[in-house]
């Protein structure tokens, strides 16, 4: 694969028409465009033909929802899991269960999903954003103690990016209050050798069309608080029926995914690793900074960096243009929370400047390529390096 240092200088006339980027009308890269996901499954599709022979896909009452549930728990080894219709529905239980509601505020990083946001205005709540690490994308525990008020009722620590979040930094930080661990982006990952989702007091996964488990739709709340476990379990019962279940096709989907997720997950941590080393040399793009322990194992369901546009020649906004061009799916990071939002629909708890610079030079990297092969990887550095080497005429 090729790096900046084995290309001919920039603009030279000895480079050849197949190294120009596809934007400026060479051959594109990812010529169908990017890969599908979900992708083709053999055991998934084993499941869906199982479930039409038998016509349990519809029960009400299966033995595939709670099998799931036992098999989350051992797996990210908590005390138990309850499922339900998404991510975001999982994360307002969650929120609920640690007594958020009208008058309170929730304590999470500048930097952050916009969603995120949202479920706590709507249940009344205020969101108080505090600063990420610098050169990272995950809360900085050293801002919490300082956004702590009277009304506050949780800290949310999402795991975002590759970049695995503080979860015990943050508890030594918060004052008592529960940690609801998001990792939604992080199924497969371990930290200190617990798998994200497993420190919070509660943990949240998302099953979404997108997502590393996937269902098409719905989510789970990983319970490690018994006390906040049973709030989660009363919130979600009417009467003798669960509201907004997973159905048992849902479920029956995810369990041999679950059952794979160490397998893809080091796959893709593989490809991370070459890809970097592809492009890691190449001036102005930064990868994120990590205080975690050297055995930590990373999800990816997105790959961030960020492009220091001074140092690369072009703007992140401009490096994704090229890059999509290309075929490869990329996309610019998230929006601060607290950017483009009514200062009475937040709280700053902190200085923000790293969530700015976050949200201005952020590219993200979409995890279906990553879970390709050794050839797909090498095509998204070469996508890098075309940019790179053509800075000058892409600018114009």
């Amino acid at each position: 694969m090729l790096r900046p240092s084995d290309l001919p200088p920039l603009e030279s006339s000895s480079i050849m028409s197949g190294f120009l980027p596809a934007i400026l009308g060479g051959p594109m890269l990812f010529p169908d465009g990017p890969p599908a996901w979900p992708r083709p499954d053999a055991d998934v599709r084993e499941v869906l033909e199982r479930l039409a022979r038998d016509a349990s896909w519809g029960r009400y009452l299966g033995e595939r929802v709670p099998a799931l549930e036992a098999e989350l728990a051992e797996a990210f080894e908590v005390e138990a899991a309850a499922t339900c219709v998404s991510g975001t529905f999982a994360l307002e239980l969650a929120l609920k269960a640690c007594g958020v509601g009208t008058g309170t505020e929730v304590i999470l990083a500048g930097y952050e999903y916009d969603a995120t946001a949202h479920v706590i205005l709507e249940l009344g709540a205020m969101p108080v954003f505090v600063d990420v690490r610098p050169g990272s994308f995950v809360i900085d525990p050293h801002r919490i103690a300082g956004a702590i008020s009277e009304r506050s009722r949780a800290v949310i620590v999402s795991h975002l990016h590759g970049a695995l979040g503080e979860v015990e930094r943050v508890r030594e930080c918060a004052g008592g209050l529960p940690i609801v661990e998001d990792a939604a982006q992080a199924p497969g990952a371990k930290y200190e050798g617990r798998p994200a989702g497993s420190r919070g007091d509660l943990g949240i996964l998302s099953f979404g069309g997108s997502k590393l488990l996937s269902a098409g739709r719905g989510g789970a709340v990983l319970v490690q608080n018994p006390r906040l476990g049973q709030r989660v379990k009363v919130l979600l019962q009417r009467g003798s029926q669960q509201i907004a279940p997973l159905s048992e096709m849902q479920a029956a989907i995810v369990r041999p995914q679950l059952h794979r997720l160490a397998a893809d997950t080091a796959h893709r941590a593989e490809n991370v690793r070459i890809l970097l080393g592809e492009i890691g040399g190449i001036p102005g793009i930064v990868l994120p900074t990590s205080s975690e322990d050297g055995d930590a194992i990373r999800a990816y369901y997105k790959l961030g960096m960020q492009i220091d546009e001074s140092a690369f020649g072009l703007s992140r906004d401009r490096l994704v243009e090229v890059l999509r061009a290309e075929g490869i799916a990329v996309d610019a990071g998230f929006r601060p929370g607290h950017l483009g939002r009514s200062k009475s629909r937040f709280r700053a708890g902190s200085g923000l400047e790293h969530s700015e610079v976050a949200g201005r030079e952020t590219l993200i990297l979409h995890h279906p390529i990553l879970s390709g092969d050794r050839s797909d990887i090498e095509k998204v550095a070469e996508g890098f390096v075309r940019a790179y080497q053509y800075k000058n005429r892409l600018r114009g």
